[in-house]
């Protein structure tokens, strides 16, 4: 098979979360540990951090990413969904694994996954490792799918444990309270291995505290010991002033949304760590590794600006607390109109988040192409039950070149609720 076909194969063999949800998710190790077991546990052939959360997972992993390769660190990512392509899932030093890797991994194994029939999911985090064994890579930062527990990655023993923060997603998954939620996320926790948790919360902080007990593992509250102040955003970077009990600096942050300030005390409490443990970050590491995060590892998607006049942002936020920052940041902006070009997936409570959504914004409704995508005009009946109004347009694309047709110069366009519709923006 080539490459296409390889794809092909893999995603018509293997149940795939992305795209058809419940029934590709399975609460359960055994198929990876079986497929880690065939491939020679390449799980054990290289150093990892472990990342998992609700929301700030993704961007915690790539900037974590970015700091070490600015160190010089030969450096494993392995992040889910992919937005574009599948081989952005799995980069060394912000390059994607080469096409003809993935036809090998498949190729020399195909015998054994259509005996043991893997998710997709399952599948990719065992051509991952498989991967960053190949390449004897110094690190990997290992990004959870979903949860914590029973996520495909919990089979590696980290060097640092980072849990971001807790919100209400995926619910039918892991539990309809913070605090079962959290218990799900605090199955990463391992024996004696330290645990940075981001964000402080009063629902959630008992459940990791008595985790970390139970398993003798040291447990940091990172906001605690790193105070972070958002003081301007300029020329494509925000700059943060950083407090702790020793020490006052700033540091420069390419991702742009306010979100990251809840992210920035357990990326720098997890460097902390990971220099107590003997790595080499210096401070010089650490400032020019947060500010080349999207130039170092690709990373998009994250109050990404595609065009000015009308301003263009897009953003993958879509749960509750996603949504409330977005709107929140949205405020800081001055524009006469503000036009939402909106997709959902189905498996979700929408209405949570449409009863959110401000009633004077003008909307258009759309779907990403895939089967776990709400329709755009149901979308639209629940929107129009909470006051929302718009035009329905199922194509992402057509949504877009329609709102910017008809917004003036000074509106502001966001378009979002799924990170599948932002995947599909052409010019991402």
């Amino acid at each position: 098979m080539n490459y296409q076909e390889t794809l092909d194969y893999l995603f018509n063999a293997l149940p795939m979360f992305q795209r058809v949800g419940a029934t590709a998710f399975k609460k359960d190790l055994s198929n990876t540990i079986a497929l880690c077991a065939h491939l020679g546990h390449p799980e054990k052939k290289f150093k990892s951090i472990h990342v998992a959360g609700t929301n700030g997972k993704g961007s915690t992993s790539h900037s974590l990413a970015s700091i070490f390769q600015a160190a010089g660190y030969k450096t494993g990512l392995y992040t889910s969904p992919h937005l574009k392509s599948f081989t952005e899932r799995i980069r060394i030093d912000g390059l994607e694994i080469p096409e003809d890797k993935v036809v090998q991994f498949v190729a020399d194994n195909q015998d054994f996954l259509e005996e043991l029939k893997p998710s997709f999911f399952e599948m990719t985090v065992g051509m991952a490792f498989w991967y960053f064994a190949l390449e004897k890579i110094d690190i990997a930062i290992i990004e959870v799918g979903m949860g914590g527990k029973f996520d495909s990655t919990n089979v590696i023993r980290p060097e640092v444990s980072v849990i971001t923060n807790i919100g209400f997603d995926h619910m039918q998954f892991l539990g309809n309270t913070l605090p079962q939620i959290a218990g799900e996320k605090a199955g990463i926790i391992k024996n004696g291995i330290p645990v940075v948790i981001s964000q402080t919360q009063p629902e959630t902080k008992p459940v990791f505290v008595e985790k970390a007990n139970s398993t003798s593992s040291p447990i940091f509250f990172a906001d605690d010991l790193w105070k972070v102040h958002k003081k301007e955003a300029i020329f494509g970077l925000a700059t943060y002033q950083i407090d702790t009990k020793d020490n006052s600096f700033e540091v420069q942050l390419d991702l742009l949304g306010n979100y990251q300030r809840f992210n920035l005390p357990g990326i720098l409490e997890t460097v902390s760590q990971m220099n107590d443990l003997g790595w080499e970050l210096s401070q010089s590491t650490i400032l020019e590794g947060l500010k080349t995060v999207t130039t170092q590892t690709g990373l998009k998607g994250r109050w990404q600006i595609l065009g000015e006049q009308p301003l263009t942002i897009c953003d993958t936020g879509h749960n509750e607390s996603g949504i409330q920052e977005i709107l929140e940041q949205l405020k800081s902006y001055e524009f006469s109109q503000l036009w939402m070009v909106l997709g959902m997936v189905q498996d979700k409570d929408v209405s949570k988040v449409l009863s959110m959504l401000p009633k004077k914004a003008n909307y258009v409704f759309c779907e990403a192409i895939i089967p776990r995508a709400m329709k755009a005009n149901l979308l639209a009946e629940k929107a129009l039950e909470l006051g929302l109004k718009g035009e329905i347009i199922p194509d992402i694309n057509e949504a877009l070149e329609f709102t910017r047709k008809n917004a003036a110069k000074n509106d502001l366009i966001f378009i979002g609720g799924s990170t599948f519709v932002v995947a599909e923006i052409e010019d991402l």
